[in-house]
């Protein structure tokens, strides 16, 4: 496929042609009904019995049978145009919009994709000084919408020549043939509902073709991205178009604010008087700024060359919904003997996404060299696990429960995914937390309980339990660890809670000590002995965001524990 194929497409060719099946379906259905009852239902209630009656009634019923699998048939040709439509008109979209984008930044695109433009600083048709930048982005962008548009023309030839060959051969006319080909297409149109049991849905996918699946990633990204139960592969495809589609509709959404108004609308009493427009405008300006930043972020590691440092990513999960979420992993936890989600804490969003990532890197890292050090050959996958609402701010959100509860589902039904999709022996499965996720991950163990082996909580204000076996799991299973350099420590039930996320360590000093029995504001503290957890070393003069600092004991126990490996 190249862009001129693509750009000079002539889409009502397909839906003229659509059309015309359509037609000839509905026209051979009703012929089908006046034969089924001028001829079939007439023989039925005729009292003509014997031998040749015997065989006019079988040669006539095979008849029947060999009429409905055509029309069915039929039908499934108009629906397969009517699918190479949608897909083609998409990509076309895609790349129209990519090459409008390229006009409005002055970039001139070859009929070969090549990108070039004026360095002339002086000149009317200068670029601009982020003119590369703005070329390397509109060139993945018409990458993408030709391999899009590729893809497309590759499945829904397939499905046409399928049906091209049982037309020719005289199988589209058999009974059982016709049935195949009907619930295969249909299967594509009953996709799981969104909170459907992730082995269920792990069975639905199992069912269909390798067409059938590209053709829902193509048609349903959306759908498919978020369904657990899908194997990483199949969501991390699905994803990537996500993103591709997220991002552009927030750089649009982004263009279309246009300037900044006004600040100001003048002065009274020597004060400036605020311009609401201008707040509203800069709100929106932030917001959008900032997930792009999170899917800049996605996109460099999902896009860095594989290399021993550098292990494959899986775009698990993706939306812009809210402060915009995502879920990526490094390595394919289908496939890895360890696996470990993680869930960080107060903060969390899209745009924050790329430390949060950093971390899921050392911890693979940290895996590994466990695995080395013992001779073990096994292989892990991170995953950083942006699937809920965290709290953004500490002291009016981060002392809030709320949060954790509403995503217990989430976080229960995405853990019991990762076992459904899970290829061979099942893999040793760890969810490790940080902050306000300690308390998510504590909720949902304790009202739902997880299929994981073990959980690694890090610088808790409490997990909504008082002691580890509340967590549903065997207690020499819960780990943790807190420095005494951390401020979370200092989170009791009657000051703010999180207060360590983002306010820093310094304040600690401002409450002048805990509450004297262990109870932070979601619980009690999870390194204390009598909540039961085994306790894993720290830099004594860490704060709450540096157990994974190089060099760090934490990061090298947590490596131990995700790897299954004796904690040293």
């Amino acid at each position: 496929m190249d862009i001129k194929t693509l750009h000079d497409a002539d889409l009502a060719r397909l839906t003229t042609a659509r059309t015309a099946f359509d037609t000839l379906a509905t026209a051979f259905g009703q012929h089908l009904e006046s034969w089924q009852h001028d001829v079939v239902d007439r023989l039925d209630r005729s009292r003509w019995t014997g031998t040749a009656a015997g065989h006019a009634q079988a040669r006539i019923r095979l008849l029947q049978n060999e009429l409905q699998a055509a029309h069915q048939e039929i039908g499934l040709v108009g629906r397969a145009l009517h699918d190479a439509a949608e897909g083609f008109a998409a990509a076309q979209a895609h790349l129209l919009g990519a090459l409008d984008d390229a006009r409005a930044h002055k970039l001139n695109v070859a009929a070969d994709g090549g990108i070039t433009w004026d360095q002339d600083s002086g000149s009317a048709d200068f670029a601009g000084p982020d003119a590369e930048a703005q070329a390397r982005r509109i060139s993945g962008r018409i990458t993408a919408a030709l391999t899009e548009a590729d893809h497309a023309d590759r499945t829904i030839s397939a499905r046409l020549a399928h049906l091209a060959r049982n037309a020719g051969s005289g199988a589209g006319l058999d009974a059982a043939t016709a049935k195949t080909d009907l619930a295969a297409a249909d299967a594509l149109e009953r996709i799981p509902a969104p909170g459907t049991d992730p082995t269920g849905v792990k069975t639905w996918w199992d069912g269909l073709t390798d067409e059938q699946r590209h053709r829902m990633i193509l048609n349903h990204p959306d759908r498919i991205g978020a369904l657990d139960g899908v194997p990483a592969v199949g969501r991390d495809q699905a994803n990537r178009i996500n993103l591709r589609q997220g991002g552009q509709d927030l750089q649009r959404r982004l263009d279309d604010l246009g300037p900044a108004p006004k600040r100001f609308l003048g002065f009274a009493k020597g004060e400036p008087v605020p311009n609401p427009e201008y707040e509203r405008w800069k709100s929106r300006h932030d917001d959008l700024e900032d997930k792009l930043k999170g899917v800049r972020a996605v996109e460099k590691r999902l896009n860095t060359p594989v290399d021993a440092a550098h292990p494959p990513a899986f775009l698990l999960g993706f939306d812009t919904h809210g402060k915009g979420h995502a879920v990526i992993a490094v390595n394919d936890p289908d496939t890895a003997d360890n696996v470990s989600t993680y869930v960080p804490g107060t903060g969390a969003r899209l745009g924050s996404i790329n430390s949060d990532i950093n971390r899921s890197d050392r911890m693979v890292a940290a895996a590994d060299a466990a695995d080395r050090k013992a001779g073990d050959p096994s292989t892990t996958s991170s995953i950083t696990w942006i699937g809920y609402d965290a709290p953004q701010s500490i002291v009016l959100e981060a002392a809030d429960g709320s949060y954790a509860r509403n995503a217990e589902d989430r976080l229960h039904r995405f853990e019991t995914g990762l076992r459904a999709t899970h290829e061979g022996e099942p893999s040793n499965n760890t969810v490790l937390a940080h902050s306000y996720g300690t308390t998510t991950v504590g909720y949902t163990m304790r009202d739902k309980g997880l299929p994981v082996d073990n959980v690694v909580l890090i610088a808790s204000p409490g997990c909504g339990v008082e002691h580890a076996e509340e967590l549903r799991i065997d207690p020499s299973r819960v780990y943790a660890a807190q420095s005494d350099g951390d401020a979370i420590g200092w989170a009791t039930a009657v000051d703010p809670g999180g207060v360590a996320d983002n306010l820093g360590d310094d304040l600690a000093g401002l409450w002048g000590g805990g509450n004297g029995d262990h109870h932070l504001i979601h619980g009690r503290q999870t390194t204390v002995p009598d909540f039961g957890a085994r306790i894993l070393p720290t830099d004594s003069e860490g704060g709450h965001s540096d157990y994974w600092n190089d060099g760090s004991p934490t990061l090298t126990s947590m490596g131990e524990v995700i790897a299954g490996k004796p904690v040293s």
